[in-house]
């Protein structure tokens, strides 16, 4: 998949080559620019990266982060202006979008209105001059795949949005693709339908065994369906993982604080760089990725769900302040404290009778994440 690679990752920063057997698309030194002298812009800076055979692949970030850019030239429809692009172990940089063994979902679906949802998905292998009854069993196996024989027959302006997006999914795994591309396919869906398109999506990926290389801003979706998750920013890719790790143990600042809630604390590591000492006084033991400074001032990320409300003068608080605003969220509590000496956590808490104003104290996990930069 991707850097930390797309095995495992020893460095947050570089991502490294896994294993020939297991890869299916390796970048190597990927760099894309637009533009020309003080109007240029590089979207994407030197990127490597590895998406594994047979994986849900995100491409997490921001707007203009370079995660679109970089599918774009895995398709074809631009070209790098420096490194290579490999796909099950062949350099397909020379290949134009028709001939290589991908295929893309866009945002807009592109379906034609005039056409029935069969012919929709099989329109792709009728271009290709495929006999009619290989395009007929590999339409009957889409529409089965998709759910949706019994509206083989309907015009596809008569379908609702949901319901497009499976015959655009289906259309585009026809032709039995290596890799499906997937550009922010659910952005146009409602809430729940996106809910539940992201549960669709990862079982089309387990059923079939194609890799899906899946690009959104959303954390919440790339923590739903990805095997694994590489995180964008400023055409960079700072680090990839499993969604837990990316979740429990950003690397980066940024990482942190892209992905979720997140308290980032001040803290100082002790001499021997294995404990961090929190504003309170409390001494917590380090967790230190790669690259993370080994002495002095740090910052320490701290998820709200992992901190916990206790009597000031508890022996577990490891910090101590005020509760300036409760807010309900229904499946839960989102509690604000204004610590002593300054600033402010969150603590996500299923239940809880703080009140506004009351001086607490604030427990903390057993290890908190010191963060690169």
């Amino acid at each position: 998949m991707a850097t930390q690679s797309a095995t495992a990752q020893p460095d947050a920063h570089r991502p490294t080559a896994a294993t020939t057997h297991e890869v299916m698309i390796h970048a190597e030194g990927v760099t894309k620019t637009f533009g020309h002298g003080s109007s240029q812009i590089t979207a994407l800076d030197n990127v490597t990266v590895d998406i594994r055979k047979n994986e849900f692949f995100t491409l997490l970030g921001p707007s203009g982060c370079g995660k679109t850019t970089l599918l774009r030239l895995i398709a074809g429809f631009d070209l790098p202006d420096a490194g290579q692009i490999l796909l099950d172990g062949q350099e397909i940089g020379h290949l134009p979008p028709y001939k290589r063994p991908v295929n893309t979902v866009f945002q807009s679906y592109a379906l034609f209105p005039h056409m029935s949802v069969a012919r929709n998905i099989g329109f792709g292998l009728e271009m290709q001059g495929r006999p009619k009854s290989e395009i007929k069993d590999a339409t009957e196996e889409m529409l089965a795949l998709v759910q949706m024989q019994h509206l083989a027959g309907r015009r596809t302006d008569q379908l609702s949005g949901g319901q497009q997006q499976r015959v655009a999914l289906a259309r585009a795994l026809a032709p039995r693709p290596k890799v499906l591309l997937l550009d922010e396919p659910l952005s146009a869906l409602d809430l729940k339908l996106r809910k539940e398109m992201q549960i669709e999506l990862k079982r089309l990926q387990g059923e079939t065994g194609i890799t899906f290389v899946f690009v959104t801003h959303d954390q919440e979706e790339a923590l739903t369906m990805s095997d694994r998750i590489a995180v964008m920013q400023a055409g960079s890719i700072l680090q990839v993982g499993a969604p837990k790790e990316i979740y429990n143990n950003p690397a980066r600042r940024f990482v942190a604080d892209f992905i979720g809630d997140i308290n980032i604390l001040d803290g100082d590591l002790d001499a021997k760089g294995e404990r961090v000492i929190l504003p309170g006084g409390a001494s917590i033991r380090a967790l230190l990725p790669e690259g993370a400074a080994r002495t002095g001032r740090v910052s320490v990320a701290i998820r709200p769900e992992n901190m916990n409300l206790t009597a000031p003068d508890a022996p577990e608080a490891a910090l101590t302040g005020r509760v300036t605003n409760i807010v309900y969220f229904g499946a839960g509590h989102n509690v604000h404290v204004a610590l002593e000496g300054g600033g402010e956590v969150l603590v996500r808490r299923a239940q809880t009778d703080a009140q506004i104003g009351a001086h607490v104290g604030l427990s903390v996990p057993d290890a908190v994440q010191v963060l690169v930069d």
